[in-house]
């Protein structure tokens, strides 16, 4: 079983920055996808951005190209999410979420609690 933590979201003015890390417990992450999703209210939940932990392979959605950096750290075993240039649109709770491949797809199997990120205008 893997429990995850996620940590660092708050309040920020439109044009500022904020990171996000993700802790994990019970096992490392290795092996394992780490994703970044999120839900703004009235809205599906959303990929934001991923990791894999062994090669390290990243993808992020469009939306957050070139604003959102995903990175992994095997010393503390967490993962983190840098996100500059917010937008009142990045306002949303951030979830992390983690799994293995199986079956020939990534399997986000673990979720943890989410953080609320808002981005005032």
């Amino acid at each position: 079983q893997v429990q995850l933590v996620e940590s660092g979201g708050g309040l920020v003015q439109a044009g500022g920055s904020l990171r996000l890390s993700c802790a994990a417990s019970g096992r490392t992450f290795s092996g394992y996808i780490i994703g970044w999703f999120r839900q703004a209210p009235g809205k599906e939940r959303e990929f934001v951005a991923s990791i894999t932990w062994n090669r390290g392979r990243t993808a992020s959605a469009d939306s957050v190209k070139g604003r959102f950096t995903i990175s992994r750290d095997p010393a503390k075993n967490t993962v983190s999410l840098q996100m500059d240039s917010l937008k009142p649109e990045d306002t949303a709770v951030y979830y992390c979420a983690s799994g293995p491949f199986v079956g020939g797809r990534w399997e986000y199997e673990y979720w943890g609690q989410g953080t609320q990120v808002t981005v005032s205008s």
